[in-house]
């Protein structure tokens, strides 16, 4: 099965302007229309977050979704002390090694790591910080003829990328309707039937 890269954040004060544009709502949203139409239709790959991770099983709770199937985690060791409590419930986290207590080193390990995957087809930015620059780049780099979609109206770093790529119109800057731009964007049915849906 094809699967997307995510990459999102919900960005942090001190951590340059991208708090200025962010929206925290409009970034949950974004994430959570996303899974919504994606889990178990296509795998969803991404870095562990603290602000993410949890949205993340909460749809694939809501949707019955096996999570063992449907997405793979990438967490660095370096992170241990504060990894979500959510990461508990995903069976298929992929831990990297910390590089020498260097946050910057094990961040770039883990993102080669996660990103090299041959099954990439298409990464998805929303929100976040400097962390979505650089997980574009190596993206970019490793997956050259991919489908890149950089979610503009959440905010964050994703929205800088978006005007950079000039993927989006003024109007489509703006829209928050998350739902139809994947749709439309990743080619994905909201009528195609759901892998490792767990039994109820």
């Amino acid at each position: 099965m094809k699967s997307i890269f995510l990459s999102a954040s919900v960005p942090l004060a001190g951590r340059g302007t991208y708090l200025e544009t962010a929206d925290p709502f409009l970034i949950q949203m974004a994430v959570r229309e996303l899974m919504t139409l994606a889990l178990g239709r296509r795998r969803i790959v991404w870095g562990g977050h603290p602000a993410i991770t949890p949205m993340i099983w909460s749809v694939c709770q809501d949707l019955g979704v096996r999570y063992s199937d449907a997405v793979v985690l990438y967490q660095s060791r370096f992170f241990r002390e504060i990894y979500p409590e959510e990461n508990a419930h995903f069976a298929n986290v992929h831990f990297t090694e910390a590089v020498d207590n260097d946050r910057e080193a094990s961040l770039l390990s883990m993102r080669k790591a996660m990103l090299v995957r041959d099954d990439l087809h298409a990464a998805v930015f929303i929100g976040g910080m400097e962390g979505i620059l650089a997980e574009y780049q190596l993206f970019t780099e490793f997956h050259p003829s991919a489908k890149v979609l950089a979610v503009a109206a959440p905010g964050g770093a994703a929205r800088e990328l978006a005007a950079r790529l000039r993927s989006s119109s003024s109007e489509q800057l703006e829209s928050v309707d998350f739902a139809q731009m994947f749709w439309r964007e990743l080619e994905i049915s909201p009528n195609e039937k759901r892998e490792w849906v767990a039994s109820r």
